[in-house]
Order: C-alpha cells, then structure tokens, then sequence
C-alpha cells in the first residue's frame, strides 16, 4: 500500500506538467513567441525528468508493492515510456508534415492517392513500433 509520500511524489511530476502547459498557453496568448513558449515547455519537462530520476519512489510506485520492486523495475517503466513518448512524438512530427504534403499531392493528381497515404502510414508506423517497444519491455518486467 502506498503511504502519502509516495502519492505525493506521483502526483508532483504530473501536477508540475499541467501547471507548465497552463504557464505557457497564458504566455503565449499574452503575447510570447511560440519559440519561448516551447523552449518554457522544453525546461519544465526537463526538470520533471531530472525529479524522477533523482527520486527513485517515483520510479518504482509504478509497481503494485513498492517494497518488494527492485529499483531495475522503475528504470524499466522509464524507459518503456520513453520509447512511446519519444516515437509518438516522432510520428506526430512525420504524419503533421507528410499529410498536408499527400492532400496538396492528391489535389493536384488524384492518381498519387495510393503513393501519397504510404508515406503517411509510415510515420504513424514509428509510433506503434515505439509502443510495440514498451508493450515489451513491460512483459519482460511482469
């Protein structure tokens, strides 16, 4: 069972990420350029990384008894959410620029359809293969 401490430190990483998102859309409507608003978002993510990483109870609460994890399990659960984090959000980044690219393709040649959405299906390929990663990682734990 999971004393305050622990609840504490699972929800400080979480809580400190929506505050920042919050910051940073009333930044920018303020008036700040997108640069700063995401490098803002950049450094808050980075902090919440370095909290997680210096506080190992975060890491390892993932578990279902805290006592009994080994500290390998937390760093598994890391590294099985970076896999899925960081190739969803190269996915996000392939599919945002390959699909207005395949609609421009598409309006000017109704014949490049079929080419056009292979190049789309391939960046959201880099997402399941990210969580195709983790979905092993984690089996490996359990």
């Amino acid at each position: 069972m999971l004393n305050f401490f622990d609840l504490l430190m699972l929800a400080l990483p979480v809580v400190f990420l929506i505050v920042s998102v919050v910051i940073a859309t009333k930044a920018f409507e303020k008036g700040k350029s997108k640069k700063t608003t995401v490098l803002m978002q950049l450094a808050s993510f980075a902090a919440v990384f370095a909290i997680c990483m210096i506080c190992p109870i975060t890491a390892s609460a993932a578990a279902s008894d805290v006592s009994a994890a080994a500290p390998s399990d937390g760093m598994a659960y890391i590294g099985a959410a970076i896999a899925t984090g960081l190739s969803c959000i190269g996915g996000g980044i392939a599919v945002g620029n390959a699909a207005p690219a395949a609609i421009g393709a598409t309006s000017e040649d109704p014949k490049a359809f079929g080419k056009a959405i292979i190049f789309v299906a391939l960046g959201e390929g880099v997402a399941l293969y990210g969580m195709l990663i983790s979905i092993l990682i984690i089996s490996k734990i359990g």
